[in-house]
Protein backbone atom coordinates (compact mmCIF):
# COMPACT_ATOMS: atom_id res chain seq x y z
CA UNK A 1 0.00 0.00 0.00
CA UNK A 2 2.34 2.71 -1.30
CA UNK A 3 1.84 5.38 -3.48
CA UNK A 4 3.92 6.59 -6.85
CA UNK A 5 7.46 6.87 -8.27
CA UNK A 6 9.36 10.46 -7.59
CA UNK A 7 8.94 11.34 -10.75
CA UNK A 8 4.98 10.93 -10.69
CA UNK A 9 4.11 13.20 -7.99
CA UNK A 10 2.99 16.11 -9.91
CA UNK A 11 -0.77 15.59 -9.24
CA UNK A 12 -0.65 14.78 -5.62
CA UNK A 13 1.52 17.47 -4.42
CA UNK A 14 -1.22 19.87 -6.07
CA UNK A 15 -3.44 18.27 -3.23
CA UNK A 16 -1.16 17.73 -0.97
CA UNK A 17 1.08 21.01 -0.87
CA UNK A 18 -0.91 22.89 1.87
CA UNK A 19 -1.58 20.49 5.55
CA UNK A 20 -4.60 22.42 6.81
CA UNK A 21 -5.68 19.99 9.47
CA UNK A 22 -2.43 18.36 11.17
CA UNK A 23 -1.36 17.97 15.17
CA UNK A 24 2.37 17.21 15.82
CA UNK A 25 1.79 14.29 18.59
CA UNK A 26 2.23 10.80 18.93
CA UNK A 27 -1.49 9.26 17.67
CA UNK A 28 -2.46 6.67 20.56
CA UNK A 29 -2.45 3.00 20.54
CA UNK A 30 -5.63 1.87 19.01
CA UNK A 31 -6.62 -1.34 20.50
CA UNK A 32 -5.56 -1.97 23.89
CA UNK A 33 -1.71 -1.09 23.46
CA UNK A 34 -2.27 -4.29 20.49
CA UNK A 35 -1.18 -1.36 18.39
CA UNK A 36 1.82 0.54 18.10
CA UNK A 37 2.25 4.25 18.68
CA UNK A 38 3.51 6.46 16.19
CA UNK A 39 6.88 8.75 16.69
CA UNK A 40 6.23 12.50 16.92
CA UNK A 41 5.42 14.10 13.92
CA UNK A 42 2.72 15.94 12.02
CA UNK A 43 -0.32 13.82 11.59
CA UNK A 44 -2.34 15.20 8.40
CA UNK A 45 -5.96 14.27 7.40
CA UNK A 46 -7.19 16.88 5.34
CA UNK A 47 -5.51 19.43 3.05
CA UNK A 48 -7.64 22.34 1.01
CA UNK A 49 -8.36 20.78 -2.69
CA UNK A 50 -8.54 24.14 -4.25
CA UNK A 51 -11.21 24.33 -7.27
CA UNK A 52 -13.43 21.44 -6.54
CA UNK A 53 -15.05 22.10 -9.81
CA UNK A 54 -11.86 21.48 -11.87
CA UNK A 55 -11.09 18.11 -10.23
CA UNK A 56 -10.35 15.18 -12.02
CA UNK A 57 -13.04 12.26 -12.09
CA UNK A 58 -11.55 10.77 -14.71
CA UNK A 59 -8.03 10.01 -13.22
CA UNK A 60 -8.63 10.74 -9.81
CA UNK A 61 -5.36 12.19 -7.74
CA UNK A 62 -2.72 10.41 -10.14
CA UNK A 63 -3.68 12.40 -13.52
CA UNK A 64 -3.52 10.96 -16.62
CA UNK A 65 0.05 10.98 -16.28
CA UNK A 66 0.08 8.11 -13.56
CA UNK A 67 -2.29 5.71 -15.25
CA UNK A 68 -1.39 1.75 -15.42
CA UNK A 69 0.53 1.49 -18.80
CA UNK A 70 0.61 -1.45 -20.37
CA UNK A 71 1.95 -4.32 -21.01
CA UNK A 72 1.17 -5.84 -17.95
CA UNK A 73 3.04 -8.73 -16.15
CA UNK A 74 1.96 -10.67 -13.53
CA UNK A 75 3.67 -10.56 -10.49
CA UNK A 76 1.38 -13.52 -8.48
CA UNK A 77 -2.27 -13.91 -7.04
CA UNK A 78 -2.82 -11.47 -3.69
CA UNK A 79 -5.12 -13.65 -1.66
CA UNK A 80 -5.64 -10.85 1.40
CA UNK A 81 -8.88 -10.26 2.26
CA UNK A 82 -12.12 -11.04 0.77
CA UNK A 83 -12.22 -10.08 -2.56
CA UNK A 84 -10.18 -11.77 -5.69
CA UNK A 85 -6.71 -9.70 -6.35
CA UNK A 86 -3.87 -9.80 -8.47
CA UNK A 87 -0.22 -7.82 -8.44
CA UNK A 88 1.20 -6.37 -11.61
CA UNK A 89 4.05 -4.63 -12.61
CA UNK A 90 3.41 -2.13 -15.00
CA UNK A 91 5.49 -1.14 -19.05
CA UNK A 92 7.19 1.82 -16.20
CA UNK A 93 7.89 -0.49 -13.50
CA UNK A 94 5.12 0.42 -10.78
CA UNK A 95 3.99 -2.16 -9.31
CA UNK A 96 0.01 -2.27 -9.27
CA UNK A 97 -3.05 -4.14 -6.90
CA UNK A 98 -5.72 -5.50 -9.25
CA UNK A 99 -8.84 -5.92 -7.50
CA UNK A 100 -11.51 -7.33 -8.94
CA UNK A 101 -15.88 -8.07 -8.59
CA UNK A 102 -17.75 -5.32 -7.00
CA UNK A 103 -15.49 -3.90 -4.89
CA UNK A 104 -13.19 -2.68 -7.86
CA UNK A 105 -16.11 0.10 -9.53
CA UNK A 106 -17.06 1.10 -5.88
CA UNK A 107 -13.86 1.80 -4.57
CA UNK A 108 -12.55 4.01 -8.19
CA UNK A 109 -15.51 6.33 -7.59
CA UNK A 110 -15.49 6.55 -4.43
CA UNK A 111 -11.74 7.60 -4.20
CA UNK A 112 -12.71 10.53 -6.46
CA UNK A 113 -15.50 11.76 -4.19
CA UNK A 114 -13.38 11.49 -1.40
CA UNK A 115 -10.30 13.17 -2.84
CA UNK A 116 -11.89 15.68 -4.38
CA UNK A 117 -13.04 16.74 -1.06
CA UNK A 118 -9.20 17.14 0.23
CA UNK A 119 -9.27 13.91 1.92
CA UNK A 120 -5.81 11.34 1.44
CA UNK A 121 -6.67 8.14 -0.62
CA UNK A 122 -4.83 5.95 -2.64
CA UNK A 123 -4.26 6.57 -6.38
CA UNK A 124 -6.31 3.65 -8.60
CA UNK A 125 -7.31 3.39 -11.95
CA UNK A 126 -10.44 1.29 -13.19
CA UNK A 127 -9.56 -0.77 -16.37
CA UNK A 128 -12.73 -2.00 -18.18
CA UNK A 129 -10.74 -4.66 -20.03
CA UNK A 130 -7.24 -5.46 -20.33
CA UNK A 131 -4.47 -8.34 -20.38
CA UNK A 132 -1.79 -9.62 -18.06
CA UNK A 133 1.20 -11.68 -19.32
CA UNK A 134 2.15 -14.93 -17.78
CA UNK A 135 -1.00 -14.84 -15.78
CA UNK A 136 -0.94 -18.77 -14.09
CA UNK A 137 -2.71 -20.67 -10.98
CA UNK A 138 -5.39 -18.04 -9.99
CA UNK A 139 -7.40 -19.45 -7.66
CA UNK A 140 -10.08 -16.75 -6.42
CA UNK A 141 -9.01 -13.98 -9.41
CA UNK A 142 -9.74 -16.94 -12.39
CA UNK A 143 -13.41 -16.27 -12.80
CA UNK A 144 -12.03 -12.76 -14.29
CA UNK A 145 -9.76 -14.04 -16.72
CA UNK A 146 -9.83 -15.36 -20.18
CA UNK A 147 -7.36 -18.17 -21.32
CA UNK A 148 -5.49 -15.79 -23.47
CA UNK A 149 -5.13 -13.44 -19.88
CA UNK A 150 -7.29 -10.99 -21.07
CA UNK A 151 -9.04 -9.95 -17.70
CA UNK A 152 -12.50 -7.56 -17.66
CA UNK A 153 -13.17 -4.60 -14.86
CA UNK A 154 -10.10 -4.68 -12.92
CA UNK A 155 -9.37 -1.54 -10.41
CA UNK A 156 -5.96 -0.63 -9.77
CA UNK A 157 -3.95 0.67 -7.47
CA UNK A 158 -0.55 1.82 -7.08
CA UNK A 159 1.31 0.08 -4.75
CA UNK A 160 5.16 1.74 -5.57
CA UNK A 161 6.59 5.07 -4.21
CA UNK A 162 7.13 7.54 -1.94
CA UNK A 163 4.93 7.17 0.56
CA UNK A 164 5.04 4.25 2.88
CA UNK A 165 2.14 2.13 4.06
CA UNK A 166 2.75 1.92 7.98
CA UNK A 167 2.03 -1.61 9.20
CA UNK A 168 0.66 -2.03 12.76
CA UNK A 169 -0.07 1.53 12.83
CA UNK A 170 -3.75 1.47 12.48
CA UNK A 171 -6.01 4.07 13.94
CA UNK A 172 -9.68 4.10 14.98
CA UNK A 173 -12.65 5.98 14.68
CA UNK A 174 -12.94 7.27 18.24
CA UNK A 175 -9.29 7.07 18.61
CA UNK A 176 -7.02 9.34 16.58
CA UNK A 177 -5.57 13.22 16.49
CA UNK A 178 -7.97 14.78 14.63
CA UNK A 179 -11.36 14.25 17.15
CA UNK A 180 -14.16 17.11 17.25
CA UNK A 181 -12.69 18.75 14.26
CA UNK A 182 -14.81 19.40 11.26
CA UNK A 183 -12.52 17.66 8.45
CA UNK A 184 -13.08 14.30 10.68
CA UNK A 185 -16.70 14.86 11.27
CA UNK A 186 -16.57 15.49 7.16
CA UNK A 187 -14.89 12.29 6.30
CA UNK A 188 -17.56 10.58 8.74
CA UNK A 189 -20.40 12.07 6.99
CA UNK A 190 -18.48 11.13 3.58
CA UNK A 191 -18.41 7.62 4.38
CA UNK A 192 -22.10 7.49 5.36
CA UNK A 193 -22.92 9.48 2.07
CA UNK A 194 -21.39 6.66 0.13
CA UNK A 195 -22.87 4.16 2.58
CA UNK A 196 -19.50 2.39 3.60
CA UNK A 197 -20.84 -0.09 5.62
CA UNK A 198 -17.60 -1.81 6.18
CA UNK A 199 -15.95 0.69 8.12
CA UNK A 200 -13.84 -1.12 10.14
CA UNK A 201 -10.67 0.07 12.00
CA UNK A 202 -7.76 -0.30 14.92
CA UNK A 203 -10.61 -1.66 17.01
CA UNK A 204 -11.75 -4.42 14.82
CA UNK A 205 -9.57 -8.14 15.07
CA UNK A 206 -10.39 -11.18 12.99
CA UNK A 207 -9.09 -14.49 14.19
CA UNK A 208 -6.46 -16.18 12.73
CA UNK A 209 -5.70 -19.35 14.34
CA UNK A 210 -5.59 -18.68 18.09
CA UNK A 211 -4.19 -15.42 17.77
CA UNK A 212 -6.31 -12.30 16.95
CA UNK A 213 -4.98 -10.04 14.36
CA UNK A 214 -6.04 -6.16 13.62
CA UNK A 215 -8.30 -6.31 10.30
CA UNK A 216 -8.72 -2.09 9.69
CA UNK A 217 -9.89 -0.11 6.53
CA UNK A 218 -8.19 2.86 8.46
CA UNK A 219 -4.59 3.08 7.35
CA UNK A 220 -1.32 5.54 8.33
CA UNK A 221 0.90 6.10 5.73
CA UNK A 222 4.37 8.02 6.11
CA UNK A 223 5.35 11.04 3.50
CA UNK A 224 8.70 9.95 2.39
CA UNK A 225 10.04 12.76 0.83
CA UNK A 226 8.77 14.95 4.01
CA UNK A 227 11.76 16.41 6.09
CA UNK A 228 9.78 15.45 8.89
CA UNK A 229 8.12 12.88 10.09
CA UNK A 230 5.02 13.30 8.43
CA UNK A 231 1.83 10.90 8.46
CA UNK A 232 -1.86 10.95 6.21
CA UNK A 233 -4.33 9.58 7.78
CA UNK A 234 -7.11 7.79 5.47
CA UNK A 235 -9.58 5.52 4.63
CA UNK A 236 -7.87 2.45 3.22
CA UNK A 237 -10.43 0.47 1.29
CA UNK A 238 -14.32 2.68 -0.26
CA UNK A 239 -14.52 -1.12 -1.80
CA UNK A 240 -18.22 -1.65 0.52
CA UNK A 241 -19.60 1.55 -0.90
CA UNK A 242 -22.83 2.61 -3.41
CA UNK A 243 -24.96 -0.25 -2.08
CA UNK A 244 -27.58 -1.15 0.91
CA UNK A 245 -25.83 -0.11 4.40
CA UNK A 246 -26.97 -2.75 7.60
CA UNK A 247 -25.13 -3.73 10.41
CA UNK A 248 -26.25 -7.39 9.77
CA UNK A 249 -24.44 -9.61 7.42
CA UNK A 250 -26.72 -10.86 4.30
CA UNK A 251 -28.33 -7.72 4.55
CA UNK A 252 -25.98 -5.10 3.14
CA UNK A 253 -23.88 -4.89 -0.13
CA UNK A 254 -21.86 -2.75 -2.37
CA UNK A 255 -21.91 -1.38 -5.74
CA UNK A 256 -25.91 -2.12 -5.83
CA UNK A 257 -27.95 1.32 -6.84
CA UNK A 258 -31.43 -0.31 -6.41
CA UNK A 259 -30.29 -0.53 -2.84
CA UNK A 260 -28.23 2.34 -2.49
CA UNK A 261 -31.94 4.11 -3.83
CA UNK A 262 -34.30 2.62 -1.62
CA UNK A 263 -32.16 3.60 1.51
CA UNK A 264 -31.16 7.33 -0.26
CA UNK A 265 -34.99 8.67 1.49
CA UNK A 266 -33.33 7.80 5.14
CA UNK A 267 -30.07 8.99 4.67
CA UNK A 268 -30.48 12.20 6.96
CA UNK A 269 -33.52 11.58 9.70
CA UNK A 270 -33.52 14.69 11.22
CA UNK A 271 -31.40 17.77 11.86
CA UNK A 272 -31.56 20.35 14.57
CA UNK A 273 -30.01 21.92 17.54
CA UNK A 274 -29.24 18.46 19.38
CA UNK A 275 -26.94 17.28 16.31
CA UNK A 276 -27.87 15.62 12.92
CA UNK A 277 -29.21 11.74 13.14
CA UNK A 278 -28.58 9.48 9.82
CA UNK A 279 -30.00 6.29 9.08
CA UNK A 280 -26.54 4.85 8.41
CA UNK A 281 -25.91 1.06 10.19
CA UNK A 282 -22.34 -0.98 9.74
CA UNK A 283 -19.72 -1.60 11.68
CA UNK A 284 -18.80 0.64 14.05
CA UNK A 285 -22.13 2.85 13.40
CA UNK A 286 -22.43 4.09 16.39
CA UNK A 287 -18.77 6.00 16.10
CA UNK A 288 -19.20 7.13 12.33
CA UNK A 289 -22.84 8.49 12.63
CA UNK A 290 -22.78 9.90 16.48
CA UNK A 291 -22.09 13.32 17.19
CA UNK A 292 -22.24 15.37 13.46
CA UNK A 293 -23.13 18.74 14.24
CA UNK A 294 -25.03 20.93 11.78
CA UNK A 295 -21.76 23.34 11.65
CA UNK A 296 -19.56 20.34 10.27
CA UNK A 297 -22.17 20.08 7.64
CA UNK A 298 -22.02 23.79 7.42
CA UNK A 299 -18.03 23.51 6.86
CA UNK A 300 -18.46 19.82 4.12
CA UNK A 301 -20.63 21.79 1.67
CA UNK A 302 -17.95 24.40 0.35
CA UNK A 303 -16.25 21.48 -1.47
CA UNK A 304 -18.95 18.80 -1.58
CA UNK A 305 -21.56 21.03 -2.81
CA UNK A 306 -18.84 22.38 -5.88
CA UNK A 307 -18.82 18.91 -7.12
CA UNK A 308 -20.66 19.19 -10.39
CA UNK A 309 -23.14 16.53 -12.85
CA UNK A 310 -20.84 16.26 -15.35
CA UNK A 311 -17.89 15.11 -12.36
CA UNK A 312 -20.01 12.50 -10.94
CA UNK A 313 -20.86 11.40 -14.25
CA UNK A 314 -17.89 11.03 -15.69
CA UNK A 315 -15.95 9.61 -12.26
CA UNK A 316 -19.14 6.38 -12.54
CA UNK A 317 -18.53 6.23 -15.92
CA UNK A 318 -14.50 5.68 -15.92
CA UNK A 319 -15.31 3.65 -12.40
CA UNK A 320 -17.50 1.02 -14.70
CA UNK A 321 -21.01 2.46 -14.34
CA UNK A 322 -23.38 1.10 -17.56
CA UNK A 323 -25.30 4.27 -18.37
CA UNK A 324 -27.82 2.66 -16.54
CA UNK A 325 -26.14 3.15 -13.83
CA UNK A 326 -24.50 6.25 -14.13
CA UNK A 327 -28.15 8.02 -14.11
CA UNK A 328 -29.36 5.38 -11.01
CA UNK A 329 -26.41 6.36 -8.91
CA UNK A 330 -26.27 10.19 -9.90
CA UNK A 331 -29.95 10.42 -8.96
CA UNK A 332 -29.62 8.91 -5.84
CA UNK A 333 -25.77 11.00 -5.06
CA UNK A 334 -27.61 14.12 -5.91
CA UNK A 335 -30.47 13.80 -3.49
CA UNK A 336 -28.32 12.89 -0.45
CA UNK A 337 -26.08 15.81 -1.61
CA UNK A 338 -29.25 17.98 -1.51
CA UNK A 339 -30.49 16.54 1.67
CA UNK A 340 -26.94 17.41 3.54
CA UNK A 341 -27.28 21.42 1.83
CA UNK A 342 -30.53 21.38 3.24
CA UNK A 343 -29.18 20.73 6.95
CA UNK A 344 -26.32 23.22 6.26
CA UNK A 345 -28.94 25.59 5.55
CA UNK A 346 -30.16 25.75 9.15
Amino acid sequence: MSFMPQVRLRQLLAISCIAALSAFAASKPASGGKEKSLPAGENVLWSDPGDVASFDFVNGIGGEALAPRPPFRFDGEDMSGTQPKIKVIDSSGASWNVKFAHEAPASAFSTRLAAACGYYVEIEYFLVTGHVDGVHGLTRAAKWFDANGNFRGGRFQLRSGSYKFLDGYNWAWDSNPFLGTPQFNGLRILDMLLSNWDAKDAHFFSDEGAKGTSDSNLAVFQDMQADHHRYLFMVSDWGETLGKWSDIPGLRDGWDCPGYTAQTPGFVVRAGGAGVQFGFRGTNKSTVSKGIRVSDVQWLMPYLGRVTDDQIRQGLTTSGATPDQVGCFWRALRDRIEQLRRVAMQ
